[in-house]
C-alpha cells in the first residue's frame, strides 16, 4: 500500500484496509446465516458480495490491474452506497450501506489492490481459533489509530475500558449504552467481562443483545461494526448518529439503560441549535458537558454508569459545570472518583482525565476520590509504553477496602460528604496530582485549559461580588 501513489499516510491506508476487511468479515457471517437459514437472500448483489469478485481460487480469472480498479470504482462503490434500505430492513443487512456511505477507495495501482485483497482474503474467519487471534491483531490496528493524526481520538485504551467493565461488574440480562462508542472500546471490554458469566443458551442469547452504540462519524463507525462482527454479535446495535442532537427530555424509558460506559468527546464546542436540546442551566457549549447530561437522562432507575471526564469538568465553576454537578450529586450516587495519571491518552492528548462512577440510586451522600500514581520506572505513558490493566491494580486493591491514604502531607484518598462539595462551589478537583511537574501542552490543549479555568474564575469572581452586594444591600441595575 506504501507503493501506491493514492494513498497518502497511515490514517488513509487504514480506512482503505477497514472497509476491505468489513466485507470479508459480512462474507464469513453471511455463509453462517445461510447455512442456519435456507431462506436467508443477501442484501448485497450477488456479483458485488466478497467471494464472487476479491476471491482468487488461482484459475487465473480473479479480476486484476484495470479491471479490478474499474469493477471496485464504478460498479462495487456506487452499488452499496446506493442499497436500497427501510425502516424494515433488519440492522444486519441495513449496516452495509450505512457502513460505505461515505467509505473511500483510494488506490490506484489494480495490481497492488489485488495483492492486497489476496492477504485479506486468506484470513479463515470460520475457524474460531483464527478469528480470535484476528480479534486481537484488529484491536492492535485500532490502537495504531492513535498515531494517524486526529484519528487518534476513536480509541480509548484497552486497560482503561477492561478496568471500568471489570469494576462496573456487568450481570447477564443488562443493557450497556456507549453514546459516542468509537471503534467500540467500551463494547468489546462489557462483552469480555459479561462473557465469564453465560452459564446457558438464554444467557447467550441475552449477551448477544447487550450494547447499544452510537457514533457519529463514519469511519470509526465501520471499525466498530467490524469489531462487532468479529465478536461474534450478529446485529450489532451500532448507529450512525448524532447523540446530541435529540432533545434530552424527550427521553423515555425505552431510550434508558441499565450501564453506561463512556469516554466522551472533549474540548469540541457546539452550536446553539445543539445546545438547544438541553435545558437552558446544563447548556454547556462544551461537548463533554452535554454528553453528562445525556447521560444522566438515559440512565435507568438503579443503573450504574463509569464516564470519562477530563480535570476541566472537576474543577470548572461556571453556571453550566456547576448545574451539571448539582444535579449529578443531588439525583445520582457519586460515589467514586479515580483520577488518572497524565498521559494515558498520549500521544492523542496530554490533557489529564478522571473516571466518574455513579448509580442511579438516589443522591450522593459522600463520594470517594483515589488517585492512581504513575507506576514506577514510568514518567510518561507513550505509544511504546502504554498503560496495562495491571497499571490498575493499586486501584483495585483500595476499591475493595477503601480507607484514607494521606502521602507527603498531601490527601491520596479521601471522603468527602456532599455538603463539603457544594460548599466548594463544586470545584471538586480534589486528590489531585500535587509532585507533577508543569507540563508543555501543545498550544491548542493549553488554551482550552486557559478558557476553562478563566470560565471558572470568572465564574468564583461573579458569586462572590454577587454575595458582596447582597450583604450590602446594594441593587447593582440601579
Amino acid at each position: 500500500m506504501r507503493n501506491d501513489a493514492g494513498i497518502n499516510g497511515d490514517a488513509q491506508r487504514i480506512e482503505q484496509i477497514a472497509w476491505m476487511l468489513f466485507l470479508k468479515v459480512y462474507d464469513a457471517k453471511e455463509q453462517d446465516w445461510e447455512f442456519g437459514d435456507d431462506d436467508y437472500t443477501s442484501i448485497i448483489p450477488d456479483k458485488c458480495r466478497w467471494s464472487a469478485w476479491a476471491h482468487d481460487d488461482k484459475s487465473g480469472n480473479a479480476m486484476t490491474g484495470d479491471t479490478l480498479l474499474d469493477f471496485v470504482n464504478n460498479t462495487l462503490f456506487p452499488t452499496l452506497k446506493n442499497l436500497s434500505v427501510s425502516t424494515e430492513t433488519p440492522i444486519k443487512k441495513a449496516i452495509v450501506k450505512t457502513t460505505f456511505e461515505d467509505a473511500n477507495q483510494y488506490m490506484k495501482d489494480g495490481v497492488l489492490l489485488r495483492q492486497v485483497i489476496n492477504v485479506i482474503d486468506e484470513l479463515d474467519l470460520g475457524d474460531y481459533d483464527e478469528v480470535h487471534a484476528f480479534g486481537e491483531i484488529y484491536e492492535s490496528i485500532l490502537r495504531e489509530l492513535q498515531s494517524a493524526g486526529s484519528s487518534g481520538e476513536f480509541y480509548t485504551p484497552r486497560a482503561v475500558t477492561d478496568f471500568m467493565a471489570q469494576m462496573i461488574q456487568p450481570q447477564i440480562g443488562e443493557e450497556m449504552a456507549d453514546f459516542a462508542c468509537g471503534t467500540g472500546g467500551f463494547l468489546t471490554s462489557w462483552l469480555t467481562e459479561l462473557e465469564k458469566r453465560i452459564k446457558s443458551t438464554e444467557d447467550q442469547e441475552k449477551y448477544d443483545n447487550s450494547i447499544y452504540g452510537i457514533e457519529k462519524k463514519q469511519f470509526p463507525y465501520m471499525l466498530c461494526i467490524t469489531n462487532m462482527l468479529l465478536h461474534g454479535i450478529d446485529v450489532p446495535k451500532i448507529y450512525h448518529d448524532n447523540s446530541l442532537t435529540k432533545k434530552v427530555l424527550d427521553y423515555g424509558e425505552d431510550d434508558k439503560f441499565d450501564v453506561i460506559l463512556m469516554n466522551p468527546p472533549y474540548g469540541g464546542n457546539e452550536k446553539a441549535d445543539i445546545k438547544s436540546n438541553f435545558p437552558s442551566d446544563l447548556a454547556s457549549s462544551e461537548t463533554a458537558d452535554l454528553f453528562m447530561s445525556v447521560i444522566m437522562y438515559r440512565l435507568k432507575k438503579n443503573g450504574r454508569a463509569a464516564v470519562i471526564l477530563p480535570d476541566g469538568f472537576l474543577f470548572g465553576t461556571d453556571n453550566a459545570k456547576v448545574s451539571i454537578k448539582k444535579k449529578l450529586l443531588s439525583e445520582f450516587n457519586l460515589h467514586t472518583v479515580i483520577r488518572m495519571p497524565h498521559s494515558v491518552f498520549a500521544p492523542y492528548t496530554s490533557i489529564t482525565t478522571n473516571i466518574l462512577f455513579f448509580e442511579n440510586t438516589g443522591a450522593t451522600t459522600e463520594t470517594w476520590f483515589y488517585r492512581l500514581d504513575m507506576p514506577d520506572g514510568y514518567k510518561n505513558f507513550s505509544k511504546t509504553k502504554p498503560m496495562k490493566v495491571e497499571h490498575f491494580k493499586p486501584a483495585i486493591e483500595w476499591w475493595n477496602d477503601r480507607k484514607e491514604i494521606s502521602e507527603d502531607g498531601f490527601d491520596k484518598a479521601k471522603k468527602y460528604t456532599t455538603q463539603e462539595l457544594g460548599d466548594r462551589n463544586y470545584n471538586i478537583d480534589l486528590c489531585g496530582y500535587p509532585h507533577e511537574e508543569e507540563e508543555i501542552l501543545p498550544p491548542k490543549e493549553l488554551i482550552q485549559q486557559y478558557q476553562e479555568k478563566r470560565a471558572s474564575l470568572n465564574a468564583d469572581i461573579d458569586r462572590v461580588l454577587a454575595e458582596i452586594t447582597n450583604i450590602l444591600g446594594i441593587d447593582v441595575e440601579e
